[in-house]
C-alpha cells in the first residue's frame, strides 16, 4: 500500500500540522491519496443508505459493519474495519433531504436514521504503517439543494459544544467589557453554529433503541473508547463529509478537541462544506494547533456560500479550490447540483494539478 512509504515526519504533514503550505498547488501527490480515499469513505455513505421509503429498512445502512467496505467496493478494503455506526435524530422536523423515513408498518425506527460511521486500520496495517488511523465519516444528503431553504440559517450558541473553561474565559471577557450583552442572541464574542448542524448533531430520542443518545454523544464515547484502546499506538483522527456531512465533520472534529483530545492530530477533509459558524467559532477553532480542516471546493459551487457573510458566517479552515470546469472530461453543466457533485470533485482531483 502507497501509505507504507509515508516517512513519520510526512504524516503530520499530510494532517495539515503546517497549514497543507506548500502541498496545494502542485498538489502534493501524498495529499491527493488521501483526499480520493476521503472521499470514497464519503461516497461510502451514500452507496450504503437505503433511501426506499418502500423498505421497511428505509433510513439505514444496507450493509453490516464487517461487510460495509467490501459491499461499497472501497479499494483497499482490508485494510479498514467499521468499528462504530452513527445514527441521528432531530429534535425539530426535517425535510427529507435530511432524514428518510419508511412507509412501512414494520419500519426498524421512526425517526432514527444512519448518518455515518466509525473506522479504524486493522492491526496489521497499523502494525505495518506504524500509526493508527481512525475515521469518522458523515452522511450528506441525498437530494440536493431542496433543503436550503427549508432548513434556516440562524445561527445558535455553541454553548453545548464548548468546554467549561471556554464558557468561563467568555464570561470572564463580558465581565471585563468585551461584550455589553449578556444575550447569546446579540454577544459577537460567543461562538455560535447553524442551528440546523447543532439540532442534527446533539438531538436524541429516548424512544429509540439508536438515538437514545445523540450523535455527538455516540462519536465522542467511541472515540475515547478507541483513543484508550489504542493508547499505546501513535493515532489520528480524520472527520470526512461531504455537504451536510462536511458541516458535521468540522462539528465532530471541533468539539473533539473543544473536550479534551489535545495531544492527538485530528483533522477534517471535508468536500463542498456549506459555512459551520461565524467569526468567535472560527477564532475558537484555530486556537487548537492539533485541529485543522482542509475544505475540498469547487470554485462555482454555490452551497459553500451558504448561509452567507451577511448572516454573521465564515468559511473554516484551509481551502483547497478546484474547477469542475477545467476538466475535459465533464461536461459544461448549467444545473447548481451538478457543481456540488461528490464524484465530480473527486473526478476533478484525481486529475488536478492547480490553475
Amino acid at each position: 500500500m502507497a501509505d507504507t512509504l509515508l516517512t513519520e515526519q510526512a504524516w503530520p504533514e499530510l494532517l495539515g500540522i503546517n497549514n497543507w503550505e506548500g502541498l496545494l498547488d502542485p498538489l502534493n501527490l501524498d495529499l491527493r491519496k488521501i483526499i480520493l480515499r476521503c472521499g470514497d469513505f464519503c461516497q461510502a455513505t451514500y452507496d450504503a443508505f437505503n433511501n426506499d421509503q418502500n423498505s421497511k429498512y428505509c433510513g439505514s445502512s444496507r450493509y453490516g459493519k464487517s461487510s460495509f467496505f467490501n459491499k461499497v467496493m472501497l479499494e483497499n478494503a482490508a485494510v479498514f474495519k467499521v468499528s462504530s455506526f452513527l445514527y441521528a435524530t432531530a429534535r425539530v422536523s426535517l425535510p427529507e433531504a435530511f432524514l428518510l423515513h419508511s412507509q412501512s408498518h414494520e419500519s426498524w425506527d421512526r425517526e432514527s436514521n444512519w448518518i455515518g460511521y466509525i473506522a479504524v486500520t486493522t492491526d496489521d496495517v497499523s502494525k505495518t504503517l506504524g500509526r493508527r488511523e481512525i475515521y469518522v465519516a458523515w452522511r450528506g444528503t441525498t437530494r440536493n439543494y431542496e433543503w436550503i431553504n427549508v432548513l434556516g440559517a440562524d445561527l445558535e450558541s455553541a454553548k453545548p459544544l464548548l468546554s467549561s473553561t471556554t464558557l468561563t474565559e467568555i464570561s470572564h471577557d463580558n465581565k471585563n467589557g468585551s461584550s455589553s450583552s449578556d444575550s447569546d442572541d446579540d454577544n459577537d464574542k460567543l461562538p455560535k453554529v447553524m442551528r440546523g448542524w447543532l439540532t442534527i448533531y446533539t438531538s436524541n430520542d429516548p424512544k429509540s433503541s439508536f438515538t437514545k443518545s445523540s450523535a455527538r454523544t455516540q462519536v465522542l464515547t467511541k472515540i475515547k473508547e478507541l483513543l484508550d484502546q489504542y493508547k499505546n499506538e501513535k493515532v489520528s483522527v480524520i472527520h470526512v463529509g461531504h455537504s451536510l456531512g462536511a458541516s458535521l465533520s468540522v462539528l465532530s472534529a471541533f468539539d473533539m478537541v473543544e473536550n479534551g483530545v489535545k495531544d492527538v492530530p485530528v483533522a477534517a477533509f471535508v468536500f463542498g462544506c456549506p459555512q459551520v459558524g461565524n467569526k468567535a467559532f472560527n477564532e475558537r477553532f484555530k486556537k487548537y494547533p492539533n485541529l485543522k480542516v482542509l475544505h475540498i471546493r469547487n470554485e462555482i459551487d454555490l452551497i459553500t456560500h451558504y448561509p452567507g457573510r451577511l448572516l454573521g458566517y465564515v468559511n473554516t479552515g484551509i481551502e483547497l479550490v478546484i474547477d469542475n470546469r477545467k476538466s475535459p472530461s465533464l461536461k459544461d453543466s448549467k444545473n447548481p447540483s451538478d457543481w456540488h457533485n461528490l464524484q465530480a470533485m473527486l473526478h476533478v482531483v484525481a486529475g488536478w494539478n492547480g490553475k
